[in-house]
């Protein structure tokens, strides 16, 4: 027999940390690794429309430095270093980084913002890049409120929506997609 996906442990409105710690489903601890996870599934999304090969790699990448930063975030800071969880490496964000520049040097200069669209997939891309902010912005909140974050693991995020943005004008320009500029009304 196969094991039962639920637990019934969750009803109550509280869950368990890598660890054990008991805390509410309400938890910034929660909503930060939550938003991870969220992430996670859109930057897989992503891998599955795009066609370049090498960009789905990397994205299968960054789904794994996901859960590292993941299953940082879901365990207790108390326990933590009884425990065996996986590091980030500051390679990690250097390896976005010259995957910003490389995609940056083949792409026209912007010269205006913006706007999110002219193809579902650059959209997708865009929304992603959104997320990731909002990812962001919970563990930082995180790290104010509640305790100390690693430091690489906020970088790590704020790169990671630079390279959402890149890949988003990047995809556009590959597609042969114009990208839209944004014309303030005045």
């Amino acid at each position: 027999m196969s094991t039962k996906i639920y637990t019934k442990t969750g009803d109550k409105g509280t869950t368990s940390l890598i660890g054990g710690t008991k805390v509410p489903k309400s938890d910034l601890r929660i909503e930060a690794y939550g938003n991870v996870d969220e992430l996670n599934s859109f930057i897989g999304y992503c891998r599955d429309v795009l066609l370049d090969e090498k960009l789905r790699e990397l994205l299968k990448e960054i789904q794994d430095r996901l859960f590292t930063i993941g299953s940082a975030l879901a365990c207790d800071p108390e326990k933590e270093p009884k425990l065996r969880i996986p590091d980030l490496k500051e390679s990690d964000v250097t390896l976005l980084e010259n995957e910003i520049d490389r995609m940056n040097d083949g792409i026209p200069p912007m010269k205006s913002f913006v706007l999110p669209g002219g193809h579902t997939t650059i959209s997708f891309l865009h929304i992603t890049r959104c997320v990731c902010r909002r990812t962001e912005r919970s563990v930082v909140r995180l790290s104010k409120e509640e305790s100390e974050i690693e430091p690489l693991i906020i970088k790590y995020l704020n790169r990671l929506s630079d390279y959402l943005f890149v890949l988003a004008r990047y995809t556009a320009y590959s597609m042969k997609v114009e990208e839209i500029p944004w014309k303030p009304r005045v």
